[in-house]
């Protein structure tokens, strides 16, 4: 059975729960307690990370880092998810990419910084994280006009990887996709109704924060 290092806020934990669930795999859930300094340790990077991230993937009795590793190999192992050509392989690689860099990065610290860093945001950092936040989706937003996912025409680790932080409330971060997005917003509807889909609040452990600022 795999296990998963992770902690309920982690959108980037979620997205490897998504696609374990999705794949029918049984895991157990690690806690991390990431908000305490849990990854800043010595220790903990020593021996669980060195990169000092969550999540961490424990199989075949190694430990597995980077969200976009941790899926494809699920993908590859378990014939799912994975892409059906060589081509929409590196289709799904792209889309990783992207979203590692660009789309779940900027959202991921526009998101912490208002909810959970451990003082009020700089409002001009804040404005220029939501410029690039605003400009990741607005190209997502694009490429699902007119299809379902993300690449060719079923859901793939892609939409998974996409998918890490959609989900979470939009108190946590008061950007709201809704009325701006709709094509994301459908997607999102979509991803929802996949066998295995879950609430990240729910399925992952650790205890839900209301947003500090």
């Amino acid at each position: 059975m795999y296990r998963l290092h992770g902690f309920c806020q982690s959108g980037n934990t979620f997205k490897v729960a998504f696609a374990l669930r999705a794949m029918g795999q049984p895991f157990e859930t690690v806690f991390v307690d990431f908000m305490n300094g849990a990854t800043r340790s010595p220790d903990w990077r020593a021996s669980t990370n060195e990169m000092g991230e969550a999540p961490v993937l424990e199989a075949e009795g190694k430990l597995m880092t980077q969200s976009g590793v941790i899926l494809t190999f699920l993908a590859d192992r378990h014939g799912k998810f994975g892409g059906r050509t060589a081509e929409e392989k590196h289709e799904i690689l792209r889309w990783i990419l992207f979203d590692n860099h660009k789309f779940t990065s900027y959202f991921a610290s526009y998101r912490f910084s208002k909810a959970f860093g451990p003082a009020p945001p700089d409002p001009a950092v804040m404005n220029w994280l939501k410029g690039r936040v605003d400009g990741a989706y607005a190209v997502v937003d694009k490429h699902l006009a007119g299809r379902e996912w993300m690449v060719g025409d079923a859901p793939t680790i892609a939409d998974f990887s996409l998918s890490g932080y959609v989900f979470y409330p939009v108190e946590e971060s008061g950007y709201d996709v809704e009325g701006r997005f709709p094509n994301i917003v459908a997607w999102r509807a979509r991803l929802k109704q996949l066998p295995g889909w879950g609430d990240p609040y729910e399925v992952l452990p650790g205890e839900k924060l209301a947003p500090k600022w």
